[in-house]
């Protein structure tokens, strides 16, 4: 049997990789829209992170977290997370970018380095707090 620090260790660890490959995700996705079809910073920022959302939190509630907890409600508080932080990074985006002439990938890799430690807590405490290890093997 695992002790608690070992679980949530190795789920701190699986959060990570899960975001990992969203973050790339991101990136890909940023720079597409970014250079392929010249979208303005923080629209391709704002489509981008639409899409590392829906990736990762499909991958952390299944493999991370292990909830059974209702999917929607689940959904509806990471929507309600990503309706306070999305406006704000997005407007961050904007200024630094855009106003402040700073590298867009830059910025874009720092709002994505906050919503790595701001989401793992948030989704760890509040969205799967008391559902966490509750899906049937």
């Amino acid at each position: 049997m695992e002790s608690n620090k070992k679980k949530e260790f190795v789920r701190a660890v699986k959060f990570t990789l899960f975001s990992i490959s969203a973050g790339l995700i991101q990136i890909i996705s940023f720079a597409f829209f970014k250079e392929l079809l010249h979208m303005p910073n923080w629209l391709s920022y704002l489509l981008a992170l639409v899409l590392s959302v829906l990736w990762n939190f499909t991958l952390n509630r299944k493999f991370t977290f292990k909830s059974a907890a209702n999917v929607p409600i689940a959904m509806f508080k990471v929507a309600c997370y990503y309706a306070v932080f999305t406006p704000l990074t997005t407007l961050l985006e904007r200024y630094l970018a855009d106003t402040l002439l700073w590298n867009g990938y830059l910025v874009t890799a720092l709002n994505m380095i906050l919503n790595f430690v701001t989401e793992f807590l948030y989704q760890r405490f509040f969205v799967f707090g008391k559902s966490i290890d509750t899906a049937k093997k």
